[in-house]
């Protein structure tokens, strides 16, 4: 007997809706049941887009019974209210990065997913690339032996069309920030995601060429629980922009990530090589919507496996709130100019 089709909604219908609704397409057992939009206006063209029933009244969406997995693409400051609607009406939610703009905010959707028993994931689709996945198995299996240093660069680049275009790009209340919390959180997650929990962190950030509330420039320094050290920097006012780079270095040697692919793999007593696999090569050093939408649908396949099994997705709300905790910390550390200790 077939199993039943796993309805998805979304909510939210802006760019990155896209992804999310060809990648549901693609999924043999799951099905793009509506979409909800902020206006009446929006949802007329959203449902053209997308070839399904579009609705602007929320409580009228989650009302639909045949929703079963929701994927909350709102701007980042608004994802609280639509997610807890949508674990009230019993419904299991993946969600953009960041989880939310406040560790608080973040904190509560945690705690009301986790009540009412509905499953909560949160995009970071990177953590499926094929590549990423040799290195991190590498550094678990203890290829390169004790860790002594992690390396983020997110040397990104956003022209100043693209915060003029929206009204909550580069917003406190709207974005949390700006090129850290947008941009470099992805790289920032993969990192924490290898390297571990962090002890103390100082930053700097500043706004140094775009009109926004956020930042366009951040560096921090970092101590992690397991005694290795490590860097972040990003921006997106670094012309032309250049991929985002990860490196990771241990007593027996390293593995640097560039752009969706293994640069340089080097461990002591062994061949120098880069480590080919079927890599998906996906930056989006200079244009947002250059990330391949391929890695969506494998973090979407994943989030319905658990949903199927019952069990928590890959990345659930608590190991997405870490990247959030850290960015948080740098933007404090910025403010007080000191070291911030984290939990």
């Amino acid at each position: 007997m077939d199993r039943k089709k796993l309805g998805f909604g979304i909510i939210g219908t802006g760019a990155i809706a896209s992804h999310h609704a060809k990648s549901i397409q693609e999924l043999e057992d799951c099905k793009l049941i509506a979409v909800c939009s902020s206006t009446p206006e929006r949802a007329k063209v959203a449902s053209e887009k997308f070839g399904v029933p579009a609705y602007s009244n929320l409580e009228e969406f989650l009302l639909r019974d045949d929703l079963d997995i929701i994927s909350v693409c709102t701007e980042s400051g608004r994802h609280m209210e639509p997610i807890l609607a949508a674990a009230m009406a019993g419904k299991h939610v993946i969600v953009e990065k960041p989880l939310e703009v406040t560790v608080e905010r973040a904190s509560r959707i945690i705690a009301v997913c986790r009540a009412q028993n509905v499953k909560l994931g949160v995009i970071f689709q990177n953590r499926f690339n094929p590549a990423y996945l040799r290195l991190k198995q590498a550094v678990h299996q203890g290829a390169l032996g004790k860790l002594i240093l992690g390396n983020a660069y997110i040397k990104w680049y956003r022209d100043e069309a693209y915060y003029k275009t929206s009204d909550w790009k580069g917003t406190l209340t709207g974005d949390g920030g700006a090129a850290l919390i947008n941009q470099g959180i992805h790289t920032i997650d993969l990192l924490l995601d290898i390297m571990g929990d962090v002890e103390s962190v100082f930053g700097k950030v500043k706004t140094m060429v775009h009109d926004i509330e956020g930042e366009d420039i951040g560096i921090a320094m970092l101590d992690f629980k397991n005694g290795a050290m490590g860097t972040i920097e990003g921006g997106t006012s670094l012309y032309p922009g250049y991929k985002d780079r990860l490196e990771i270095f241990g007593e027996n040697g390293s593995i640097i990530y560039e752009g969706g692919e293994i640069v340089s793999w080097n461990l002591k007593g062994c061949e120098a090589t880069t480590k080919k696999t079927d890599e998906i090569s996906s930056s989006g050093a200079s244009d947002p919507m250059s990330v391949d939408y391929r890695l969506h649908l494998a973090q979407l396949k994943e989030m319905v496996l658990a949903v199927r099994n019952d069990r928590d997705p890959e990345v659930n709300g608590e190991s997405a709130l870490k990247s959030l905790e850290l960015i948080s910390a740098i933007y404090k550390s910025s403010k007080e100019k000191q070291i911030i200790e984290l939990k």
